[in-house]
């Protein structure tokens, strides 16, 4: 594939997601910024190239995203990994996650998956159990939004079916949720 091509892939998927995603988006901002307000947590997770999204965000919240202010608390649930090695041997690859979230999550945080296909097991369980639990639950995924789509309380769709277009758009959503939640915390 050419750069130009996959350059114009890009474009025109971020175009689409620009006419099609921008009230989830300011959406998505807002839930975060409601649940920080009330003191909540941001748990972030994902498989793969998502699991390094969900660090990367975590580190824009605790770093404060281009400006300076007391860090917002954000957790990858990708990150430990005696924690994913021992509950993945010992009850299953698909409970790594819902394990986390039983221990860590709380009424009123907000769990934050990203999944590209949007039917990764172990997202879609451990989304149900934050809602059982009273969590605001936000998907990130493509085309179709896969099982994800009904499985949170806020699903937004890159209109795309490749994974690394798909992963790319969930960057720059990440990156505009930081920004209007940087915004409101440092003029607080």
């Amino acid at each position: 594939m050419m750069i130009s091509t996959i350059i114009s892939e890009h474009l025109s998927i971020i175009e689409k997601l620009h006419h099609t995603g921008l009230g989830d988006i300011q959406l998505f901002a807002e839930l975060c910024i409601t649940g920080l307000k009330r003191g909540n947590r941001l748990y972030l997770m994902g498989n793969g190239g998502s699991a390094a999204d969900c660090q990367h965000l975590a580190a824009e919240f605790i770093g404060g995203f281009q400006r300076i202010h007391k860090g917002l608390p954000a957790i990858a649930l990708t990150t430990d990994t005696s924690i994913l090695t021992a509950v993945g041997n010992d009850y299953g690859f698909n409970t790594i996650f819902t394990r986390q979230i039983a221990a860590l999550v709380t009424a009123g945080d907000i769990v934050i998956g990203l999944s590209t296909s949007g039917n990764s097991e172990n997202i879609i369980q451990a989304m149900h159990l934050a809602q059982e639990i009273g969590a605001v639950t936000i998907g990130l995924t493509g085309h179709d939004g896969g099982m994800l789509k009904n499985s949170c309380d806020l699903c937004i769709q890159v209109p795309c079916n490749t994974a690394p277009r798909i992963q790319e758009a969930h960057i720059l959503i990440g990156h505009i949720v930081c920004e209007f939640v940087n915004e409101v915390f440092n003029n607080a």
